[in-house]
């Protein structure tokens, strides 16, 4: 047998037909190759050119597959490439199969577009192909291409009949990070909107020791001695429920002369106040800060402004701000109920229900007679009971409750929150006997008939008549941002898509703060990409109640 170096040698020097000639040489002198595997070799070689272009195409795809597998991504692409080229046209499902392959490699590389490209190839190809359609959300969701990410992350929800977990939180961050968008650019053309009397009535009597809210109140100025100006003229405004004519007289007041003026900071704080009720945020805080940066104004107006600019930092996302504004206000003011009160709401939001119940604690032992306060706490207990698994506090919190409707029977608070409670347990026909009595207390809260009706939902599962409720708080108080959240979120369950989108825009408009129409946005957003993707794909007909 030649040397390795000779072989070489013949092999360079002969050309192609002498290498022809080695090969066969090198066959029949070999003693790892038999005749046998030869012929084997000629009927696979037979058989490749024997394969119709759809098995050429089907072996692409599955060494492209193997490619892909050992995360050789540039390889892959070329072999999906080769088995597109390949296939004959009517294979459609396959087709769209190598495009949905080629896509996974794109989106190992972060080729984003190409991913989008070949996601709408292959849906093109069949418009209900799930992980298709999953990929494009995926890389458009990279991309905060939100619209269309919601849209192919939503047919993905109603075609697995929302069965699909990945596709729920994956709709979820979409739906949050469009509900920003939007409420970004709707803020910036927002129009102030008066809240309902109910609700300013409730914003004011949520102080227990206010002092301009206080001298609103009182009746000693001559109201009605010669032509009312700046504050004097705001409190008339107040009193008589003009409320649109309140952030103008206090105005007013601020640009009179130092001489003409004595009501300086009560104007700023009653202005702030409605500054903060109308959605005007950023206005508020500057009145406010005016206040609390003010030497000589009184402490109690101090540690008030402090309260109600930590409320706004709460509703605009600054947390740390809001609880250093009230870890000041209770230097300020350790003896003012109003701050432990008010914290404890927020603690209560944060789920800090321990700390929330010493805020609440603090504020009840400082003023025992505020009904608000002593029925917040009782909530607080719950609350805390609840997360505990506390039997004890549980059962005394129930009696707490029902000593403070025996205290305060005139307080709608007290029946509302104890009614929420007995919902909670389950305990439905005393809860609804709680809503009747809050109703005839306060028979102009919207909120009420919203509770009732979600009430019946749980109870009795009447939805016809739970909605009825709901549309009478709307008649009531067609400024309730609540009634068309919670009336829009049941027309979704039950299919009135059109009708769901139109309450939330509604209750969009009434929104005051930029979370609060994140919310509201991702709620109508969700809405109308289910109405669009249904029509579209023919999924679930009825989600598609009120297409006209």
């Amino acid at each position: 047998m030649p040397s390795n170096s000779l072989k070489w040698q013949i092999a360079l020097g002969l050309g192609a037909v002498g290498a022809v000639g080695l090969a066969y040489w090198y066959i029949r002198t070999s003693k790892n190759r038999s005749l046998q595997t030869i012929q084997e070799s000629v009927v696979v070689s037979a058989e490749a050119k024997a394969e119709t272009p759809f098995q050429q195409a089907q072996r692409y795809k599955t060494e492209g597959n193997e490619m892909f597998k050992r995360g050789k991504y540039d390889e892959a692409i070329s072999l999906y490439n080769k088995a597109i080229e390949t296939i004959p046209d009517e294979y459609k499902t396959d087709l769209a199969t190598y495009y949905q392959n080629r896509a996974a490699a794109y989106e190992q590389l972060k080729k984003w577009s190409s991913v989008i490209s070949d996601c709408t190839k292959a849906i093109e190809l069949n418009n209900r192909y799930e992980k298709a359609l999953y990929r494009r959300a995926k890389a458009e969701e990279m991309t905060k291409d939100w619209v269309n990410a919601l849209d192919d992350v939503t047919s993905v929800c109603l075609l697995q009949n929302f069965g699909n977990q990945s596709a729920l939180l994956m709709a979820d961050r979409v739906l949050k990070e469009l509900g920003k968008k939007n409420a970004a650019e709707a803020i910036k053309n927002r129009q102030p909107i008066i809240p309902s009397k109910n609700f300013i009535k409730t914003y004011f009597s949520s102080f227990s020791e206010d002092p301009v809210y206080k001298k609103l109140l009182e009746v000693t100025d001559p109201l009605g001695q010669g032509e009312l100006k700046g504050f004097l003229k705001a409190k008339l405004a107040f009193a008589t429920e003009k409320y649109e004519e309140v952030i103008p007289a206090c105005t007013e007041e601020l640009n009179l002369s130092e001489s003409e003026s004595s009501h300086k900071l009560e104007a700023l704080s009653l202005r702030a106040s409605f500054y903060f009720l109308t959605g005007q945020f950023q206005e508020a805080v500057e009145d406010l800060s005016t206040i609390i940066n003010t030497k000589e104004a009184d402490n109690l107006i101090k540690v008030n402004s402090l309260i109600k600019r930590a409320s706004i930092y709460m509703q605009t996302e600054r947390l740390q701000e809001c609880l250093d504004d009230f870890d000041t206000a209770a230097e300020l003011g350790p003896f003012i109920s109003d701050v432990f009160h008010h914290r404890g709401q927020v603690k209560l939001l944060m789920e800090k229900t321990d700390e929330a119940r010493s805020d609440f604690q603090r504020a009840v032992e400082l003023n025992p007679h505020f009904s608000v306060a002593v029925v917040q706490k009782c909530y607080s207990d719950y609350r805390h009971a609840m997360q505990t698994q506390n039997v004890d506090l549980l059962m005394q919190s129930m009696q707490d409750f029902r000593k403070a409707i025996e205290r305060f029977p005139n307080c709608p608070e007290t029946y509302i929150l104890f009614a929420q409670v007995k919902t909670e347990k389950q305990e439905f026909h005393e809860a609804e006997e709680l809503y009747q009595k809050a109703l005839k207390i306060d028979p102009n809260n919207a909120s009420i008939f919203v509770h009732r009706g979600l009430l019946l939902l749980q109870w009795k599962g009447e939805i016809e008549k739970a909605v009825e409720i709901m549309r009478e708080g709307i008649k009531i108080d067609e400024k309730s941002e609540f009634a068309y959240e919670t009336l829009g979120t049941v027309e979704v369950q039950r299919g009135n898509l059109v009708l769901a989108i139109d309450l939330f825009n509604k209750a969009i408009a009434l929104a005051r703060s930029e979370m609060e129409m994140v919310h509201l946005f991702s709620l109508r957003d969700a809405a109308a990409s289910q109405l669009k993707i249904a029509s579209k794909l023919g999924v679930g007909p009825d989600l598609l109640k009120g297409v006209s």
